[in-house]
Order: C-alpha cells, then structure tokens, then sequence
C-alpha cells in the first residue's frame, strides 16, 4: 500500500536562517545586550539624520577654575614675610663720625642710606619701619638732601639741628618732621655720651606724634624675591666675597659676605662695626649708587660749605645680594618720587628679602667688588 503523508508536516517548513538571527537578537536586546547589539550585527541600521545621535544626554564640560594663588603679605620695606603692622615709616638721622660709635638701634633699620656731609665724614638716613628698637642714639641734623632721599616714604623725619631751608625742604617734601629744637616728644641726652653726640631717641614716642596725614605705611621699596636665592645678582651677577667704598678719604665702609648669617657685614674701614648691644651691622642687600655731590653756597656753624647729594636723576651702580654682585642703573624722577632700580636689561632689580643699606658714592670717591 502506499504510504501517505503527513500533512502536519508538510504544512510546518523548517523556519529559514534567517528568521534564527532576528529571533537571536530580539532575546539579546530583551535581555540587556540593548540596540547596540542589534546594530552589531548589520541587520538594524539607521541614519543619523533621521533618528538623531544615540547619545543625547551626555553634559557639557565644565572648564576648572584655575585659582591664582593670593600673595603673602609683606613688610613694604624688607620683603619680609609677616603680617605688617600698619603705621608710617620713620627717618632718623643717626650720626656716624668716629666719636659717634657705636650706634644703638641701627641694627633694627630696615633701610639705612649713607651720604657725605661736612669734612668727608658720612651721616646716615636709617628707615625704621619693621622693627622698633627701644632707643636710638645718637641723633643728629638734618641735611639738605634727606627731604630728596626720603620723602618718597610718607613718613617721619625725626632729628636734632639743621638750618631752617633745611627742615623747610623736608617740610614740603611731604615728611612730617619731629624735631628736638621744636620740643618734640621722645627725646632724651645719654650720660655715658658727650655733646654733641648724646642726643637718643624713642621710636615708640616718635610714631606717637604722627598726624593724620601721616599714619600710613610706606610703598614698597623694591621687588623682593620670596625665598632668598633668587634675587638679581644671584641669577645674573658674578660671585662676590668684598664691597669697599669710598666715599671720601676719612669714609671707607667695607662689606663682606658671610656665609654663616647669609649677611653682607659691615666695617668702617678695616674695624668691624658694632652696636652698643653687641651686634655686628650687616644687610641682606647692599646698594652701591653713583651720585653727583655739589657744594652748597651757605656753610655750617663752623664755617664749612655743606655738600648736597644729588639724587633727583638716573645713574649707575650696583647691587650686593647673597654672594654675588650685578650692575644696575637707578632713576629719581622728583624729590618725592620712589627710586626706581633697573638690572642690565632694564628690568625691575629684585632683592632678597631683609634689611638694604645703600652708599650714595660722590663722584670723587669710588668702590670696587671682588
């Protein structure tokens, strides 16, 4: 008999490939594997134009704020780090011939300018602004160029004596002046000196008296590196152990570098030059000016002409900072205008934080590094 057929059979085909594949990936997106699976396989495509990007929610970047680290603040006058004390700055007119030493309080000057005054001898300018020293001794006159020297500061002038076209000078420079002939506060005569040279001071007393024009703190007197290795004549300069200056034949400081203090120190000629506290002076930075000094018609009580520093212009110079040396240019627009300092480049000079002495050099005199 001939067999027959199932028609079940014939009515359910085995289902084609590719109905297995689609039947795949229908299970593959239901259970996770998502589009990008079906998209892997070729058989789900799509026009970017037509269905848009895949990704429509991914944020836009936002750029990190880029903090500029606030400075430190500073004492105006060193480049020292510290909180500074708001109040103004004080000039005082600390004697330096040889019947004056040692001094008392200059350690503590934060700037001190060293100019020629009568006979050759040399007179300081010594700022205080940092630190106050209990007393300062001993005090001495005014000169016509401490008003041109100082006057940039704002501050005090404090001293004992000096013509009236002197004071006058200073006076409209801009300083507030604090004179013992006026009968100012915080005067005093030591009896271990002899007159002249037994005129002190009290600083404390002197800021006192500041009115209210004068209770500001000073403007900076120069870029000051921050850590001490990187000032002008460390990156630029040559290596440098002795400043000598002359500033007359009876004036000769000499300055040596000591690797110990990391100071410059200081000497009148060959005699180290000391405190009545026992402290060797010494400056972080030594500023060595070329200035012009005239003679002034008028002479002093004993019949000498007063020389006039001439700081209202440019010259040159050079700079002492660490244990190196570097030429500068310096520039005084007006007798109330800051000093401006320049390296070889006509870049600002920086020095090391700390106290600066600066010798203003006649002409006629001369100074040499080695």
């Amino acid at each position: 008999m001939e067999e027959q057929s199932d028609p079940r059979k014939a009515a359910s085909p085995r289902p084609p490939w590719r109905i297995w594949v689609i039947v795949a990936v229908v299970v593959v997106v239901v259970l996770g594997g998502g589009v990008a699976a079906a998209y892997g396989t070729g058989l789900l495509k799509h026009k970017t134009d037509d269905l848009g990007p895949i990704l429509t929610d991914v944020p836009t970047p936002v750029p990190t704020e880029i903090l500029t680290p606030m400075p430190k603040p500073k004492w105006p006058l060193t480049g020292v780090i510290a909180n500074p004390v708001e109040r103004p700055a004080l000039v005082v007119k600390v004697e330096n011939a040889e019947e004056s030493r040692p001094q008392q309080g200059l350690e503590n000057a934060d700037i001190v300018f060293e100019e020629m005054v009568e006979g050759g001898i040399s007179r300081f300018a010594a700022v205080f602004h940092s630190t106050l020293p209990e007393q300062i001794a001993p005090i001495r006159s005014v000169r016509p160029m401490d008003g041109p020297i100082t006057a940039w500061t704002g501050g005090l002038l404090a001293f004992s004596g000096g013509q009236e076209q002197f004071t006058s000078r200073a006076q409209s420079d801009g300083l507030q002046l604090i004179s013992m002939d006026w009968g100012a506060d915080g005067f005093s005569r030591l009896r271990s000196r002899y007159s002249p040279h037994d005129v002190a001071g009290d600083p404390a007393a002197f800021l006192a008296q500041a009115d209210g024009g004068h209770q500001a703190s000073p403007p900076p007197f120069c870029a000051f590196d921050a850590d001490g290795t990187s000032s002008t004549a460390q990156v630029s300069g040559t290596a440098a152990t002795t400043v000598s200056v002359q500033i007359s034949t009876v004036a000769r400081p000499t300055w040596t570098w000591d690797d110990s203090s990391r100071l410059w120190l200081r000497a009148e000629g060959s005699t180290p030059a000391m405190t009545t506290s026992g402290v060797r002076l010494g400056a972080a930075n030594v500023l060595v000016l070329d200035v012009e000094v005239v003679l002034l018609a008028g002479t002093d009580a004993a019949g000498t002409h007063i020389p006039e520093t001439i700081v209202v212009g440019h010259g040159t110079g050079m700079a002492a900072s660490g244990s190196m040396s570097a030429p500068i240019t310096w520039q005084k627009d007006s007798e109330t205008s800051p000093w401006q300092f320049f390296d070889a480049s006509g870049a600002p000079l920086i020095l090391n934080p700390g106290s600066t002495w600066v010798e203003l050099v006649p002409t006629s005199g001369s100074w040499s590094v080695s």
